[in-house]
């Protein structure tokens, strides 16, 4: 993409973000209230909060199908062979309406896959990125864990752990110490998963931290506060090492394939399908609203469908990073140490 190209891009960027500020403020004065379900619509580091009273999903009653770790650091749960509607789920692990997905429809989703009935691909990405310690750090540190544990095939059981301990917003949490604990309770007994979970943590520190503050200042002094409000991740890291702000450090981290999946997801849709924020759930590739949140209409949005295609490629097991695999103590590790993904900008699910 040219330079062009690009601030107009930041510019559609600027506008979308304005209407979604006016959209915002108008939510803030609503209330709907009902007998059976209270909805409260909260905008949060641009996600969707929703609350949702006596609203329980399908409890699982059958064994979970394979767990298949893809190129790009995604994971699809899938019966062998299925001829399913995928459903795609992007989440944050430190985002409250996420947490709130996966208590109401998370039980539900697993048992449509169980059942053959959905292709259920998880897709972690981390909204909060940008934002200041320690919101930015839970999300990457949880994320870059979930990841670990996918090498592992437990990546399923690993997330549902980590939405069951969320932080509060604002808080520290998912210390090192309990991700490397949580591993254990998911059956993951290799000590090269706690390092791993370590080494990608310091990795977090350093993103969250010195670069962060170095490229965020660099940026707001020599663009201004209007240009860098439109600007993405993915355009600030480029935007970063063309100007002297290192993110080299984050070749081959499972950090570096988080925020790669969050440009991705940023980039992917158009339109009415746009990814705007967490949690973001699609069947092949049609964006679902509020009934998403309900298990019951979830449920039946995804047997009325037509079966789907998996967007991304598996990671055969010679590929990528081995099970545990470390990154740099140093925080700079090699870009072998991880898959890359082969997903383009473009790509429809």
């Amino acid at each position: 993409m040219g330079k062009a190209e690009r601030r107009a891009s930041r510019e559609r960027l600027k506008q979308e973000r304005l209407k979604a500020q006016q959209r915002a403020k108008r939510n803030r004065i609503l209330g709907v209230v009902g007998a059976a379900l209270v909805v409260v619509l909260v905008v949060v580091g641009g996600g969707y909060w929703f609350l949702t009273a006596s609203n329980t999903g399908d409890e699982l009653t059958a064994d979970l199908p394979p767990q298949t770790l893809q190129q790009d650091g995604s994971v699809v749960l899938a019966k062998d062979g299925a001829k399913a509607p995928v459903v795609s789920v992007y989440a944050d692990f430190q985002c409250p309406a996420c947490k709130q997905f996966e208590t109401a429809v998370g039980s539900t989703l697993q048992q449509l896959a169980a059942d053959g009935d959905a292709i259920v691909h998880y897709r972690p990405v981390s909204i909060f990125s940008q934002q200041p310690a320690p919101v930015s750090s839970n999300s990457l540190r949880a994320a870059a864990a979930a990841r670990a544990a996918a090498d592992y095939g437990k990546y399923v059981e690993y997330n549902d752990v980590l939405f069951e301990n969320q932080p509060a917003e604002g808080k520290p949490g998912f210390s090192v110490d309990d991700l490397i604990s949580w591993g254990k309770k998911v059956g993951i007994d290799d000590p090269a998963f706690g390092d791993r979970v370590k080494a990608e943590n310091k990795v977090v520190d350093t993103y969250t931290g010195d670069y962060t503050k170095k490229l965020m200042k660099k940026a707001q002094d020599e663009l201004g506060t209007n240009e860098l409000s439109t600007m993405t991740v993915g355009d600030l890291l480029e935007w970063g090492d063309d100007n002297g702000v290192d993110s080299s450090f984050l070749d081959g981290t499972y950090v570096r394939q988080t925020l790669d999946a969050t440009i991705a997801a940023y980039t992917r849709f158009t339109g009415d399908n746009k990814f705007e924020g967490t949690p973001s759930v699609y069947i092949n590739g049609s964006k679902m609203g509020n009934e998403a949140f309900n298990p019951q209409q979830l449920k039946q949005a995804v047997l009325n469908a037509d079966p789907g295609k998996v967007d991304t490629t598996p990671l055969a097991s010679d590929e990528g990073a081995e099970p545990g695999a470390e990154a740099s103590a140093s925080a700079e590790p090699e870009a072998d140490d991880a898959p890359t993904t082969d997903e383009s900008p473009q790509a429809k699910e």
